[in-house]
């Protein structure tokens, strides 16, 4: 096995080029979103919001809907009273 020493490149890069602060840029479907999550709307359904905050108005009216109907149903028995 080689030592670490070995291991490391000599390049020709000067000192004042600082590659850390280069931004990545993504190629293919993520090259839009840099740690997003991405989420594909089939086209009737992108057809009813313009961007991305419609998107997320409707879905959070629509949890909200969700969780004040659980709320509201009485718990039942297993025996139905």
């Amino acid at each position: 096995m080689k030592k670490v020493d070995e291991l490391e490149m000599e390049d020709e890069l000067r000192p004042e080029y600082d590659l850390k602060s280069l931004r990545v840029r993504r190629l293919g479907s993520e090259r839009k979103s840099f740690g997003g999550t991405n989420v594909r709307l089939e086209p009737d359904v992108a057809k009813m919001f313009p961007d991305s905050d419609a998107v997320n108005e409707a879905l959070r009216f629509l949890i909200r809907v969700i969780q004040e109907n659980k709320l509201a149903v009485p718990k039942t028995t297993p025996n139905g009273s």
